[in-house]
């Protein structure tokens, strides 16, 4: 059987762009969640913000909620400002070699734990400073709110295979989440655990010889 490596799975903060937790922590005190530090993670958010995540609630329910807990009005804005403080940067290094590996016939996924706030930036022409949306560089985007799950669910990861109809020895997960590779590892898939904000351009060569 093949187990030649044909597409590659990018998760999106942390590997595609540079996550900056403190910032999104800082940004959200400054709006009156002053546990902000205690209510988000930086792989897998809780409570509203998991909720928000897993589309359970729309942007509009989640501001209300958030205005309750800062005891204030929040906007939908400064809802979508705060949660941008984690999109550090988009290194165009990271871009080149998306535009090349579709050149070289891989398949590009995006499994991204997200929510609409967030892709109302990623996917649009604000993205990667040169006008193009980050869909523009993926064949396809699995993105948490709208598949009602979240990583490490096992569940969404089988989702992926049914939809791509792949064997997962056939796909590279690159993922800053150890928890998530190693969910996905179980499964059978190839994976590839960067560092939040690495250049891992070379690296990634070694796994699709």
């Amino acid at each position: 059987m093949d187990r030649k490596i044909k597409t590659i799975m990018f998760d999106m903060g942390g590997v595609i762009f540079t996550l900056d937790h403190s910032e999104a922590v800082s940004r959200f005190n400054k709006l009156g969640i002053h546990d902000a530090a205690k209510r988000l993670d930086p792989y897998t958010q809780g409570g509203i913000f998991g909720d928000l995540e897993r589309g359970l609630i729309s942007p509009e329910t989640f501001r209300s909620e958030l205005s309750k807990i800062a005891g204030r009005d929040i906007t939908l804005e400064e809802c979508r400002y705060a949660w941008l403080g984690y999109a550090k940067e988009v290194p165009q290094r990271n871009l080149q070699l998306l535009r090349q590996l579709r050149q070289e016939g891989y398949r590009l996924l995006l499994l991204s734990n997200t929510n609409p706030l967030m892709w109302s930036w990623a996917d649009s022409s604000e993205f990667d400073g040169h006008g193009n949306a980050i869909s523009s560089y993926f064949d396809h985007c699995y993105l948490s709110f709208q598949m009602k799950m979240m990583k490490p669910d096992e569940l969404m990861f089988r989702q992926v295979l049914m939809n791509e109809q792949s064997f997962p020895f056939n796909i590279l997960f690159v993922d800053d989440g150890p928890r998530n590779v190693a969910q996905a590892s179980q499964i059978g898939f190839q994976t590839y655990c960067p560092e939040n904000g690495a250049d891992w351009t070379q690296e990634i060569r070694k796994y699709i010889k």
